[in-house]
């Protein structure tokens, strides 16, 4: 107290920044987000079409309820939405292939495209002069191994499996009792196989290979119709669990990420 009787009243000065609150953690973790989002956007328009529609197709529809997955069984590429509108749209792709390989439509009537409950069918089937094999062989003429490297190239993208069937007509093989229909048809099939596995597809993508002789007729009024004889490729439809699909968008951003750097 001064001798005036004046009371004086000294205050502290607090330091600054004291009482700031939480206000700038709020805005530290919105400008982290929008970073974030930027890159992936920059990442997504870099990337290719495939995971554009894998990633996109997640976001449309998170729980899964369409047919659309993440990355293959070995890490590498993306699953696309595979409805029957795709399958559709990869046959038109095939018959535009081979028709660049084939620009004056000779092999048309050799050549069937079809989709089946079991995926898109490829029918490469014989004529009476022997289109794609030998006659009462398993060696390919070269029409069938020019063919079956457009495929093998064009498959070898595709996240599914592929099945190999040979089929023949009703006409016996031979005399021989050592060697049948059964033995042509799973020769010619497994002959197909070694090719498109050396020319582009994937390692384990196909996932049969069978030999039916004269079982599935093509033309079953005409047993021994050259049509009967024939290499038929199924794209088999790719089948996922639901609950896998995030899991696997995010194996995809992974992989390509490493890729890319």
């Amino acid at each position: 107290m001064s001798e005036a009787g004046e009371i004086i009243i000294i205050k502290k000065k607090a330091a600054h920044g004291e009482h700031h609150g939480g206000a700038w953690k709020v805005a530290y973790a919105d400008f982290v987000t929008a970073m974030m989002a930027l890159f992936i956007v920059l990442w997504l328009m870099n990337s290719s079409k495939q995971i554009q529609e894998a990633v996109g197709g997640y976001f449309k529809d998170p729980r899964g309820t369409s047919k659309v997955v993440g990355t293959n069984k070995n890490g590498g590429g993306v699953f696309v939405a595979l409805k029957k509108e795709d399958m559709s749209k990869l046959k038109q792709t095939l018959l535009q292939s081979i028709h660049h390989l084939d620009p004056t439509d000779k092999l048309k009537n050799q050549i069937e495209i079809t989709i089946t409950p079991e995926g898109l069918r490829i029918e490469l089937m014989e004529s009476a002069k022997g289109t794609f094999f030998e006659l009462g062989s398993a060696k390919p003429t070269p029409a069938l191994v020019d063919l079956l490297k457009l495929l093998s190239h064009e498959l070898g993208k595709l996240p599914n499996n592929l099945s190999i069937e040979g089929h023949t007509d009703s006409k016996p093989y031979s005399a021989s009792r050592t060697y049948d229909n059964w033995d042509l048809s799973s020769d010619r099939a497994n002959e197909a196989r070694r090719m498109m596995q050396n020319e582009g597809l994937r390692a384990g993508q196909v996932s049969q290979v069978r030999g039916f002789a004269d079982q599935r007729l093509r033309v079953p009024q005409n047993p021994e119709d050259p049509s009967n004889r024939r290499i038929s490729l199924i794209v088999q439809y790719q089948i996922m669990d639901s609950s896998e699909v995030a899991p696997k968008i995010a194996m995809a951003n992974t992989h390509v990420t490493r890729g890319q750097n």
